[in-house]
């Protein structure tokens, strides 16, 4: 006659079966040591190496490196380029994510794929197409010497640049959460006699608040440490087209090395925060998800 197990005996068993991992705790042990020790030598050393020199001369030769009037100009050209490109970035994010998860359309799937472009695409090959219009030599060049309008080795490109290589961010983040939340609350939104704008501002955007913020956190630190798009556009004008990449490569060249690690401990120092705040958005975007798919089961 078989036994009959208590309850708590035999849910224990079957948590154990369960169980995927059946490595000794040696090996689990070994396997995180080496993650670790990967992650502190090309990860946590660099980093604290960056602001160990920025900080070897001391730090009034610090914030002198950084009052110099090319840093400076530098700083505040890198903030300006990020003030203008991600606002726009918002804008094109949430209209084309809000068009491809809400609405069936011809070129859908087209769209989708040139959203991707710029992850496929090397930010020189970026920098070199823009060239290639706007250019001296360019197809709108001659026209735009003929207006006295200059966008190549100006701001205008710089800021053409760091758009594209950064348009993707927002709307990459945006289309599956709002793909996951579904249709059902603008719906009901509309049934009730909310206009389009209402449902947008008090249903949509309150949804997908913790995605967009992920997207501009992402949108942001590229836009402020993209190099390869802006040196092709910029021109190098020092204290006028550099922005805070750019100036710590000039820095570098000249063996100033203590001035640039100064200027890139800024940017580190930027890609901790975005980090910090990444990992907040992330663990508010996750539970949004999850509470959309918990609504849209019920």
């Amino acid at each position: 006659m078989s036994k009959v197990l208590p309850l708590q005996t035999a849910t224990r068993r079957g948590v154990q079966s369960l169980n995927p991992v059946t490595e000794p705790r040696a090996v689990r042990w070994l396997l995180t040591g080496i993650a670790l020790a990967f992650l502190a030598l090309f990860l946590v050393v660099p980093l604290v190496a960056v602001f160990v020199q920025a900080f070897a001369k001391g730090v009034d030769y610090y914030f002198e490196s950084l009052k110099d009037p090319d840093a400076w100009s530098a700083i505040k050209l890198t903030l300006m380029i990020a003030a203008i490109a991600v606002p726009l970035n918002v804008v094109f994010g949430l209209a084309a994510s809000w068009a491809i998860a809400k609405f069936e359309f011809k070129g859908r799937a087209l769209l989708t794929t040139l959203i991707d472009l710029p992850f496929s695409v090397s930010p020189v090959i970026s920098g070199l197409i823009y060239v290639l219009m706007f250019g001296a030599q360019g197809w709108f060049g001659p026209w735009l010497a003929a207006h006295d309008v200059q966008i190549i080795f100006a701001v205008p490109g710089i800021v053409l640049a760091t758009i594209f290589v950064t348009f993707p961010f927002v709307a990459r983040e945006l289309i599956p959460l709002m793909q996951a939340q579904g249709n059902d609350e603008e719906e009901a939104a509309h049934v009730l006699g909310a206009s389009g704008w209402q449902i947008f501002r008090r249903v949509t955007l309150p949804n997908v608040k913790w995605g967009l913020l992920y997207g501009v956190i992402l949108c942001n630190a590229r836009a402020m440490g993209e190099f390869g798009a802006v040196s092709v556009v910029s021109g190098h004008i020092r204290g006028q087209t550099d922005t805070m990449p750019l100036h710590v490569e000039i820095l570098y060249n000249e063996y100033n090395f203590s001035a640039a690690f100064a200027v890139a401990s800024l940017l580190a120092l930027l890609a901790l925060v975005t980090l910090a705040l990444k990992l907040l958005a992330e663990r508010r975007m996750t539970q949004a998800v999850t509470e959309a798919k918990a609504t849209a089961q019920n």
